[in-house]
């Protein structure tokens, strides 16, 4: 391996600051409740409507102020969405099995009530986030589905981004942001039943708070700064690579890039390529930080080095730009979603394409995909059995019991044996 631009790309950690200042705030959003909720939203976002939750005619009202080629493009983004979160729910089917005369064993897949998702807003208002969180949510069978999304500060609420929660099919649009909004939703505090499942992406106090509400509810995961890796060859196109690393690294100075090439002379024509757009990108203050506090170029020796190291760095997205497509398909393992060939994109993924946007980060890809529809499901076991079953089983886990000297368990075996014993 050779290193052509090395950049340290920092991975999500806890930082002791955010974590007492995000647990004094929930601490007191748990105990004064919905007061504390409109307080900080005062405080922190300039917003204090007489209530935060949007009525149907407000939201009606949102939606006409969208234009209708945005409608109609969200309608086409959230179909996608929707069919690839359809067909992902036929796979899960329903278990029932006899492992052994009398012994049935199954599993079912129950979605958890309620889910509170929360739709970012800040540097760029991210609706397409909306369909991520509500619609496999809503596919799974979950009977509620509580939206929160942060206001424009002092102005209210960003038209596009309602929109996109209506349609995915959020019950409830709250305009609410940061830590009181996850508050909300975990809590319930009256006003909404208390979420099972929060899911959605944010700033580094919502992540925070997400981490710390964990075990009051489930979440879908936790996510740092966003990163994309871009495997090429001698045969991919430089300025097409260069784009794709420039489009991820707009997205936040902490983003990272890693870009796993082939030759060196590949790896320098793509440097002058990303040098030429950033001059000229529109978000080159964002991403020329970005680029140039992580963005990292090296050079494989072969593809299987190539794999290796992108599987170590475990990226959120991946990018294939190579001319054996199938060879990297087979053989990766580690990434939150992988785009195949450099007919898609990354953005594509954000957007538009179906597959879900919210994915491990920080090297948590190396044991956890992203959200789907199984996210918002339960798999649950149950077993049955046959009296004669009971007896066989019943006498060996007496004897289990007893070595492990769990007498009470015996017992409830051991009673089993001799009642069903009598009736042989």
């Amino acid at each position: 391996m050779q290193i052509i631009k090395d950049g340290g790309h920092r991975l999500f950690e806890e930082d002791d600051e955010t974590s007492s200042y995000v647990a004094e705030l929930l601490r007191d959003l748990r105990t004064r409740g919905i007061d504390a909720v409109r307080e900080y939203s005062g405080k922190f976002d300039d917003w204090t409507p007489p209530q935060f939750e949007l009525s149907p005619s407000e939201i009606d009202e949102a939606i006409g102020r969208c234009g209708d080629q945005l409608v109609a493009d969200t309608t086409f983004c959230q179909s996608n969405v929707r069919a690839f979160a359809e067909a992902q729910l036929t796979t899960l089917l329903p278990l029932e099995t006899e492992i052994r005369p009398g012994v049935v064993l199954g599993h079912k897949h129950i979605p958890v009530r309620c889910v509170g998702s929360y739709v970012p807003g800040g540097r760029y208002p991210m609706f397409g986030s909306a369909q991520m969180s509500i619609i496999p949510a809503k596919v799974a069978g979950v009977d509620t589905v509580i939206g929160c999304t942060p206001p424009v500060r002092g102005e209210g609420y960003f038209p596009a981004t309602i929109n996109a929660m209506h349609q995915a099919g959020a019950d409830r649009i709250f305009v609410l942001g940061g830590v009181q909004a996850l508050a909300l939703m975990a809590y319930g505090m009256g006003v909404v039943p208390p979420a099972d499942l929060l899911c959605g992406a944010g700033n580094r106090f919502v992540a925070e708070a997400k981490r710390q509400l964990f075990g009051q509810c489930g979440l879908d995961l936790l996510a740092g700064p966003t990163e994309i890796a871009i495997i090429a060859d001698d045969g991919a196109d430089p300025s097409l690579v260069a784009c794709d690393l420039l489009g991820q690294a707009e997205h936040d100075p902490n983003s990272g890039q890693i870009l796993i090439c082939l030759s060196e002379s590949f790896a320098r024509r793509a440097l002058v390529e990303l040098e030429q757009q950033l001059a000229v990108l529109p978000t080159r203050e964002i991403a020329g930080v970005s680029w140039r506090d992580n963005g990292r170029v090296v050079v494989a020796d072969d593809p299987d080095e190539a794999i290796a190291l992108s599987d170590d760095w475990a990226p959120e997205h991946l990018e294939i730009h190579v001319e054996d497509v199938d060879y990297y398909h087979e053989r990766l393992r580690n990434y939150g979603s992988l785009f195949i060939g450099e007919e898609t994109t990354v953005a594509y993924g954000d957007k538009a394409i179906g597959t879900n946007h919210i994915l491990p980060t920080s090297r948590s890809a190396r044991y956890t995909g992203g959200v789907w529809v199984g996210k918002f499901l339960k798999t649950v076991t149950y077993q049955k059995m046959t009296p004669s079953a009971s007896v066989e089983v019943g006498r060996v886990t007496a004897r289990q019991c007893e070595m492990e000297r769990m007498l009470a368990h015996a017992i409830t075996a051991n009673v089993r044996a001799a009642r069903y014993a009598t009736e042989e």
